[in-house]
């Protein structure tokens, strides 16, 4: 197929006038622009094979700016360039052309249009030769004769031109895909809205939050639609249809809708950053009449205490439309309290000058969970508790009852300290196996320790094991996972209380 290019490229009297004389007897200069180095290549070899010293490839380019810059550098009396090429801006190309005035040929020939090509010659007319050439009758001249060893049918070629869209029918198209990028942004939206991704919106801060949820939805939705109708509109309508052999309009930028869509997403950051901000100062707003509660955190359990009354919980009772605030920390690693009705989370540190902050205002009655949402350990995945809502005369119930079961009772004192530091993240009360032995009918059993021996679970065992955990380990359980802090933590009564708990459990 290369050798069907030269049959256009002919130096004999048959087409001197298309493509000029080689004056003084110097070889042509030809330059091959193409970023297919299998054309640039062969037409090389073939240049060398046909025309020997009569014509040199000077070069071979395979960019525009290459191209551009051979042709003030090198000189060329013909460059052919690939038509095929979609690298190659033909338009810069030929404007670099046209406005030069040195003599020189260019050939833009097209492999997909069967050796097609189209060529251009510049050079300088007098007046008179000017005249004479307005004269000549407007024809289409045919292509050069081809030589007998090429072997090349003797046709007319026209190299293959884009297909052109009107404008009116330009606009006809965008206003479809208008309609389908609107409606589909429509129906997507409704579809991540109904389809319940966010739970239940249980806190006054949960309202602004969810708003900016519905913002990105939108957006979503929108970018989705814009994509895939443009994608579907165009595989369906623009398509190759049977019979078509012309090749669809090239286009390399338009600088218009560059700056447009460069500004529209910064826009976009802009607004949502602002709406994101306010909500912000919403969640933080302090409000009045808070009511504190002081929230610990440890490895793998949550304690709350209600300071005004002292009473200690591991689940969490709040008041409907009380306004809340939270005193966070942590006895060991980073953890993070989430409840997800309530939307917002905040991480727990350890360490007295790090205490969080979190304010929330429940507006739905009901049962949820904390989650810790912060990689903590091993038993991350268990570490929950309960968050109950109840009306404010229920919650005032339930806190006399604490109260009234703290003051009265050891055991109902050791339950609520062994909650509060986390003993029920180990060990349960049912029977059930868990990171450290059941209490269930734990006092007076024989236990059978990591060494082989065994020991009564009486009052001296049970103290040692809490504050001293690791000198007795029970067999089938890990050494080093109760941690030792406990003997520094709490009084020798609190520990009195959760041994009396301890031994209630039957």
């Amino acid at each position: 197929m290369l050798r069907n290019y030269l049959g256009f490229i002919d130096f004999s009297s048959r087409t001197v006038a298309f493509m000029g004389t080689v004056g003084m007897g110097l070889p042509r200069r030809v330059l091959i622009a193409s970023a297919n180095p299998l054309f640039g290549k062969g037409l090389q070899k073939i240049f060398q094979e046909r025309w020997g010293t009569q014509a040199v490839v000077v070069g071979l380019t395979g960019s525009m700016g290459e191209t551009l810059q051979a042709m003030e550098t090198l000189q060329p009396d013909l460059v052919i360039v690939d038509y095929d090429d979609r690298s190659m801006n033909r338009a810069e190309f030929l404007s670099h052309f046209v406005a030069g005035d040195r003599p020189m040929q260019v050939m833009l020939v097209s492999l997909r249009g069967g050796g097609s090509a189209v060529v251009y010659d510049r050079h300088t007319l007098t007046p008179s030769e000017a005249e004479d050439w307005l004269n000549v009758p407007k024809t289409i001249q045919p292509a050069p004769e081809p030589d007998d060893w090429l072997n090349v049918p003797k046709t007319t070629h026209t190299a293959p031109q884009p297909r052109e869209i009107p404008r009116r029918s330009s606009m006809k198209h965008f206003v479809r895909l208008a309609v389908m990028v609107i409606v589909s942004t429509i129906l997507v939206y409704l579809g991540l809205e109904r389809s319940k991704i966010l739970p239940d919106a249980a806190s006054a801060q949960a309202i602004p939050i969810d708003g900016l949820f519905k913002l990105h939805y939108a957006a979503i939705a929108f970018l989705f639609s814009l994509i895939t109708m443009f994608m579907l509109y165009s595989i369906l309508v623009f398509r190759r249809k049977p019979g078509e052999t012309g090749e669809g309009a090239h286009i390399r930028g338009n600088n218009r809708v560059e700056m447009v869509w460069t500004a529209l997403p910064v826009l976009a950051v802009l607004v949502v950053s602002t709406i994101g901000a306010r909500n912000l100062a919403e969640v933080i707003r302090p409000a009045q009449n808070e009511m504190v509660v002081n929230v610990t955190a440890g490895q793998w359990f949550w304690s709350y205490e209600y300071p005004e009354t002292g009473v200690v919980s591991d689940s969490l009772y709040l008041p409907v439309n009380k306004p809340i605030l939270l005193r966070m920390t942590s006895q060991d690693v980073i953890h993070s309290f989430w409840v997800p009705e309530f939307r917002v989370k905040q991480d727990v540190l350890p360490g007295e000058n790090l205490v969080k902050e979190l304010r929330i205002t429940p507006i739905l009655i009901g049962n949820f969970k904390n989650r810790c949402a912060e990689l903590c350990g091993g038993a991350h995945a268990y570490m929950e508790s309960p968050v109950v809502v109840t009306s404010q005369e229920d919650f005032d119930a339930w806190m006399q009852n604490q109260v009234q079961a703290v003051m009265d009772d050891p055991v109902a004192r050791g339950n609520a300290i062994s909650r509060q530091n986390g003993c029920a993240a180990c060990h349960s009360i049912d029977g059930k196996a868990g990171v450290g032995p059941t209490w269930k009918g734990l006092y007076g059993e024989q236990q059978t320790l990591a060494d082989g021996s065994t020991v009564t679970a009486d009052d001296a065992y049970l103290h040692e094991s809490i504050v001293d955990p690791q000198v007795k380990v029970v067999e089938g359980y890990a050494a080093n996972v109760m941690p030792s802090v406990y003997k520094d933590s709490l009084t020798e009564e609190q520990i009195a209380d959760i041994i009396e708990f301890i031994k209630s459990v039957k």
